[in-house]
């Protein structure tokens, strides 16, 4: 809870700074940049559906929904929101799609393919990953598919081989089984490296997306693109400030952490720490 509260405690004052880095630019007469964030889920239970429409409402109101393949032009002084699902979670089928369909909001789904029609035990998530059948129901007009690999490691974990296959063989699968094109993938607990890219890259991809809350489309033609994690169970401040861009600190952040942990290595007792805190992170899918 400390954690939480300190983020958005830092968020607001960033929020608080942009905001007014707007003022300024609009009494000159300027058009501040286009603005874009990218929004991902993993589940969303019955009991938070209703949570999960206020925020969908809130999204439609400040923004303006896209989706995650698009590739045309931002408008300056514009915020535009785009909205994603981890995992493939029949909750998306059951309670997202509705209140997504509802308010015309694009979506996109990434899917672990080895785990279609069954249950995970993923951390925090024990969810049932939809079948190929339940996948065909979804409609194309609002909803993009994705890969998420076919058994979701951590992939700088595995070999370039493993690595490679995991890329390759998801895209087939899907494009195989649901007759749909597959351009877009999401790294497993947001884990990556550059040689990771260029594996997307070569497996035909067209865009990847992590977990680092960069704004995202500055590019229209960007290939790696930066999301901010959302639960149906935010504070309500806490989703807007997510939502306008104001977590997109975090990076920094963990950039500073990644050097201090680099610092103490000879350090045992930091190095253990050091340790279980990545391990954590990438369990929590959470960046701090």
């Amino acid at each position: 809870m400390f954690k939480r509260i300190l983020k958005l405690a830092i968020s607001v004052g960033f929020f608080t700074a942009a905001l007014l880095k707007i003022l300024l630019l609009r009494l000159g007469g300027k058009s501040p940049e286009a603005l874009c964030v990218v929004l991902y889920y993993h589940s969303v239970p019955l009991k938070s559906r209703n949570k999960f429409a206020r925020q969908m409402d809130t999204l439609v109101r400040w923004t303006n929904p896209i989706s995650a393949d698009s590739r045309a032009p931002l408008s300056p002084g514009t915020l535009y929101s785009a909205v994603t699902f981890d995992d493939g979670f029949e909750s998306f089928l059951e309670n997202a799609l509705p209140e997504l369909e509802r308010r015309e909001i694009p979506s996109t789904v990434f899917v672990v393919t080895g785990s279609l029609g069954r249950s995970t035990d993923w951390v925090g998530y024990p969810e049932k990953i939809m079948s190929r059948e339940q996948l065909l129901q979804i409609p194309s007009r609002l909803v993009t598919i994705g890969s998420h690999t076919v058994t979701h490691p951590v992939l700088p974990n595995v070999s370039e081989e493993v690595a490679r296959f995991e890329l390759a063989q998801s895209r087939e699968q899907l494009e195989q089984g649901l007759l749909r094109k597959i351009t877009l993938f999401s790294f497993p607990y947001g884990a990556f490296n550059e040689a990771l890219v260029k594996c997307c890259k070569a497996a035909g991809y067209e865009r990847v997306f992590t977990t680092l809350p960069f704004p995202a489309f500055a590019d229209p033609c960007e290939f790696v693109t930066g999301r901010v994690c959302v639960e149906p169970t935010d504070w309500r401040i806490e989703f807007l400030l997510k939502l306008f861009g104001a977590y997109r600190w975090l990076p920094i952040a963990f950039s500073l952490q990644r050097k201090l942990r680099s610092n103490s290595v000879g350090n045992p007792t930091v190095q253990s720490r050091t340790k279980a805190s990545v391990s954590e992170a990438a369990g929590s899918h959470e960046i701090l």
